[in-house]
Formats: structure tokens, C-alpha cells, sequence
């Protein structure tokens, strides 16, 4: 239930008619404080001597900030707790998860990535147990790269697959391997592959070292939506002679820094990561 501290005066201050100038410059400044603020709750609730502290203001000029943006609903106000972000936050994160075209949002990033490393760039998402390729950037190599987009891979031997995987339980992993890979069929040993998993994990990115195609590796980073869940991923591929270890270590730092801009761009933040892993304690 949302609620407004009493006892203070009016949470915006008046502006002289003929000081326009100062009265932009007064405005600008206060709408800046006021995502700073909203920026300071991000974690939880705060009261106001400590939210007052971590702004640098006075508790009346935080107390009026605060109340400005309880009565547009975007923070609320807890008696015995504190400020908390508001439900309006909350309503416009739904419209502009529902605006957003994650390809669209993609395509500038990874376009970037595949001009600096001259190798094809992959975008793609979970669809129905496979890794569904959405876009595709070719590299300038003279290597052929057979993916087409609409393609769906399997998730245990491709980089993209992988790094797709990484937020599942190992019994999420199992059932997966087990799946791709039936009994009495040719398959890779199973214990390799968790360990290799298990320090995907620890890295944030995953490899395919040739389990997909002959002679083509990759490295890929999960990309993650506002709410910390991953909701794509992105990878490079390239032929094995442009892809020992040491580049492919490299890149692993290239491609996670892509991927987290993405993030980014729909919405994600460390501060949200930080939420959800004290949310699965």
C-alpha cells in the first residue's frame, strides 16, 4: 500500500515566472536526484537518514524528493521499513519489455562484435528444447559457417546451446545430454561434459570445441532480460585454425562484454543479478 511520510512541506519547490533559465536548470536537477534516488532503492527498502546519507542531501530535501515520487507511484513508503520502488516502475517495465524486439535490440551489438573479430556471430534463443538461431552475421573469413537463421541446434554440443543452459540445475543438464544423446548411440563421455559445464558456469561463457561441426569452434555468453532470467544467447564461431586456446580465451572476454551490453540494453543490471541469486537462497 503505498503511503506519504507527513509533516513536510510541498515536495517541489516554486520557480520565480521570469527565471526561466534557472528555473530549467533547477528542474533538471531535480529530475536527476530523483533517478539517483531511485537508483539508491534498488536493493530494498532504505530508511530516509540512510537514503539521505548515500544522496548527500538533507533529509528535508530527500524527504521531499521522495514524496514526489511517492505520488506519481514510483516509490512507496513502509512505515517500519523505508523507501521501496513503486508499482509504476513495475507497470512501465511490463510495457517496455513488450516494446522491445530483442533481435532488433541485438543487431547493433553483434554486428559490432563481428567487425572486430572478423568471425561469424550467432543470436539465438531457447525454442521448444533446441537453440533457435534468430540472426546471423557472417564473417569475413573464407570459412563456411552452415548455420542459417531458423535453424534449431542442439543444446549439449553447441556453444550457443550451452551457454544457454547455464542458469539450470545439473539435472536440468542430464536430462538434456541424456536426451541428445540416447543409449547405444555414439556420444561424448558424459563426465567430460559436466565438468566442462561446471566451469562454463564459473566463467559465464561456453565452448563448442568441435562437438557440433568438424573443425568449427565457438565461444558463447548468455544474454539476460530485466529480470536476471536468460533470455538468449550470442556466440562466434570460426574455423579450429583461427580458434586455438589462447584466442579462443580471448574472446571468451569479447563476447561475455557483448553479451552483457545486451543485457543491458534489455534491461538488465548487476544489482538485478545480485536480487535474484539472494531470491534462491
Amino acid at each position: 500500500m503505498r503511503q506519504n511520510p507527513s509533516n513536510e512541506e510541498s515536495p517541489i519547490e516554486a520557480v520565480e515566472p521570469d527565471a526561466k533559465g534557472a528555473g530549467k536548470a533547477q528542474g533538471s536537477q531535480t529530475l536527476v536526484r530523483g533517478l539517483d534516488l531511485l537508483d539508491q532503492v534498488i536493493d530494498g527498502p532504505v530508511k530516509l537518514a540512510e537514503l539521505s546519507q548515500r544522496m548527500g542531501l538533507t533529509r528535508s530535501t530527500t524527504h521531499r524528493l521522495a514524496n514526489a515520487l511517492i505520488d506519481r507511484g514510483f516509490l512507496t513508503f513502509l512505515p517500519r521499513e523505508g523507501y521501496l520502488l513503486g508499482p509504476k516502475l513495475l507497470q512501465l517495465g511490463f510495457l517496455a519489455q513488450g516494446q522491445a524486439d530483442i533481435v532488433q535490440i541485438a543487431r547493433p551489438r553483434i554486428e559490432e562484435l563481428a567487425a572486430q573479430t572478423e568471425d561469424t556471430v550467432h543470436f539465438g534463443r531457447l525454442d521448444d528444447g533446441l537453440a533457435l538461431y534468430l540472426d546471423k552475421i557472417p564473417g569475413r573469413r573464407r570459412v563456411d559457417i552452415s548455420s542459417r537463421i531458423g535453424d534449431r541446434q542442439p543444446l549439449s554440443s553447441t556453444g550457443l546451446g550451452k551457454a544457454l543452459l547455464l542458469d539450470d540445475s545439473e539435472d536440468a543438464w542430464t536430462q538434456v545430454f541424456e536426451a541428445e544423446h540416447p543409449a547405444g548411440a555414439r556420444r561424448p563421455d558424459f563426465a567430460v561434459w559436466l565438468d566442462r559445464m561446471r566451469g562454463y558456469v564459473a566463467g559465464g561463457h561456453a565452448f563448442d570445441l568441435e562437438e557440433n561441426e568438424d573443425l568449427i569452434r565457438c565461444v558463447a555468453a548468455p544474454v539476460r532480460d530485466a529480470s536476471g532470467k536468460i533470455s538468449g544467447a550470442i556466440s562466434v564461431s570460426s574455423a579450429a585454425q583461427y580458434m586455438d586456446d589462447d584466442r579462443m580465451a580471448s574472446l571468451s572476454v569479447q563476447v561475455r562484454e557483448c553479451a552483457e551490453r545486451i543485457s543491458r540494453d534489455l534491461g538488465w543490471s548487476p544489482q538485478t543479478q545480485a536480487l535474484q541469486k539472494r531470491r534462491k537462497r
